[in-house]
Formats: C-alpha cells, structure tokens, sequence
C-alpha cells in the first residue's frame, strides 16, 4: 500500500516514520510512504503555496494552482484504486471504522495544509475530509501520522493477528463504542512506597492461575465500556 502526502515540511514526518512498528512495515515493502513537498509544483522563485483571502481575514491560505498540479502528477495512473483525502476542521471526524474502510486503497494521497487552510475549491479535487478531532492544528502533518499509523497496523503482516483480534474496538459490541479490559506485568507485586509494607499492588491472582477460561471470565466481568456520549464504567 502507497502513501502519498502533501506538504511544506516534510521534514516533520522523518522521526516518527523511522522507528517503531511504521519503520518495520516499510523495510518489509507491506507500505510505501512517499513525502512530497508542495514547494516543487510552484512556478515562482520564491516557491509560493499561499496567498491572503479574497475579501480579506487572518492568516493565509494554501492556493489552488500547486495543490491542482500535485494531484495531477501524482494520479497520473488511473486504474488504480486510490483515495485522496484533505485534513480538514470540517472534515468528517477519523474512526477506527474509517481506518478498516481505507486499509482496502491500493494507494491513499493526503493533503496536510497548514496555516488558515486552503482555496475552498480544493475540495473539488478531493474525494473526502478527515478530521482527527474537536481541536485545531497549526497544520496537517500530525494527523497525517495519525491515520497512517491507525492503516499500516490493520495492513496482514504488520501486527500479529491475534493481538488485533483482541483489541478493544475488536471487543465492542455498540457502534460508537470501545471495550478494554485492564492488563498487567512484572512484578507481580509492586510496593509503591517501600518503607510502608501495608500499602501493595498486588496482580489479580486468576491471571497467574493459567487457567484461560476463568482468566477470560475475568476479562469479560472487569472490560471497561467507553462510548462517546457517556463516561468509562465497568461492563458486568
């Protein structure tokens, strides 16, 4: 799967790209991210992408000519199943059912603004708007990250299935629901103030048991239910 992204810095997305599970999933060749900067399809020596709003308003806007030529470079190969995505205020807010919608693209090209936006005529070019939230951003680029990370880990092969399989979204039952249920590690005693003894936190004893149907009994009796519209609380 082909990731294409649009931008002014592509220097932002080099950290976070290069380690971790994102890193291992492009030695592998199960994705390709490609960084374009939007700078290379303008036609000016000072390499200009935005521009102030007709009418007049703070901040700038990213202009509709670089943006066109990009898209036009980039989609040059029309049998492919691709998906171009803008990040927008307005855009439909990012799921995990929207992850499991796009993981099915041969190749998705996202458009990061920056400042106060884009050329409202953009959205012609576009096939949707992804917002990652309730907040606003100096620009694209983080939730780029975001849903490209969201994709890569549901891509076969880049995360052990049964680790998919269990988690939370995988647990849920409603639509705008979220279902965990809580974990732990070494050690199997922990002592948060040492020199007092009275005061442990100590691991449930059924998951030492072994035994793996009263340990997903427990599971399901202590899964902690998040929805949208109301507080964490235990599913019983």
């Amino acid at each position: 799967m082909r990731f294409h992204i649009i931008t002014i810095f592509p220097e932002a997305f080099s950290s976070y790209f290069n380690t971790s599970i994102i890193k291992r999933a492009q030695k592998q060749k199960l994705i390709q991210i490609n960084l374009w900067n939007l700078r290379q399809w303008t036609n000016n020596h000072h390499q200009t992408v935005d521009d102030h709003p007709y009418g007049g308003g703070a901040g700038m806007i990213f202009m509709i000519e670089p943006i066109f030529k990009a898209l036009k470079s980039l989609t040059k190969n029309k049998k492919i199943k691709r998906r171009v995505i803008l990040f927008s205020v307005n855009g439909k807010k990012f799921t995990q059912k929207d992850a499991e919608r796009l993981k099915k693209y041969r190749e998705i090209i996202f458009i990061c603004p920056h400042y106060e936006g884009v050329d409202a005529r953009v959205k012609k070019l576009v096939d949707e708007e992804i917002s990652i939230g309730d907040y606003i951003l100096t620009g694209g680029e983080l939730p780029a990250m975001v849903v490209i990370d969201a994709i890569t880990r549901l891509i076969p092969g880049v995360i052990r299935k049964e680790s998919l399989l269990e988690e939370s979204f995988s647990l849920g039952q409603k639509e705008d629901a979220t279902y965990e249920y809580p974990q732990y590690t070494r050690p199997e005693i922990f002592y948060p103030y040492p020199k007092n003894k009275k005061i442990v936190w100590k691991v449930p004893k059924v998951l030492l048991s072994g035994d793996h149907q009263k340990i997903k009994e427990w599971r399901e009796k202590h899964v902690i239910v998040k929805t949208q519209s109301s507080k964490p609380r235990t599913q019983n």
